[in-house]
């Protein structure tokens, strides 16, 4: 299995104006569980369906040991957002699904708090995680998928220079049923100069 190009001690931390990104750690978990749980309302119709103990210290150790895992393994990472200004946490975004050889690919996901949401932390995370995707681990393409009633995500993603390009019929189970989604992707050659860094 490969490892990713930048894997060592010192976790990569993604810097932008706005927002930075970096890997969770253990003591994320009071800030992670107050947020989701304010926010589960308006998360709950866009993710899988939560289990009982979604919030709990168990469920969070496992959560970050799968980060772990796929960071090891080569196959993806995950991120906190957070506030420039003000280091609160707004939400995380990840870049799993990471494919090298002919593919060179990776599949974008993400969730914002609820009362951080349409102020434009998300494109900003996205923009950061594109450069870091592109520059530092040479993929050619990013995809994310969404169901098509989630406008708000839509207008994010093709703000941040994705394209529709099809419908995945009956593709992700979520909130307990099997759903549609759009499919979005941004290759190398699409993007625009943004002027974000991505260092660690």
């Amino acid at each position: 299995m490969l490892a990713l190009p930048f894997f060592r001690r010192d976790l990569p931390v993604l810097r932008g104006d706005r927002v930075y990104l970096r890997m969770p750690v253990a003591g994320d978990y009071m800030e992670w569980a107050h947020l989701r749980g304010e926010s589960r309302a308006f998360l709950e119709p866009w993710e899988p369906r939560w289990a009982d103990d979604e919030l709990s210290r168990p469920a969070w150790r496992e959560r970050l040991s799968r980060y772990r895992e796929d960071f090891a393994r080569g196959s993806g990472m995950a991120f906190f957002i957070f506030e420039v200004q003000s280091g609160a946490l707004l939400g995380g975004i990840t870049l799993g699904n990471v494919r090298h050889g002919v593919a060179q690919s990776g599949h974008v996901g993400y969730w914002i708090g609820e009362r951080h949401a349409g102020k434009g932390f998300m494109h900003s995370a996205l923009l950061l995680l594109q450069s870091f995707a592109f520059d530092t681990l040479h993929l050619h393409r990013i995809e994310a998928a969404c169901i098509p009633d989630n406008l708000r995500s839509m207008r994010v993603l093709e703000k941040a220079g994705f394209r529709r390009e099809g419908l995945l019929r009956s593709y992700l189970r979520i909130n307990g049923l099997w759903q549609d989604h759009y499919l979005y992707a941004v290759i190398a050659g699409d993007r625009r100069d943004t002027g974000t860094r991505a260092s660690r």
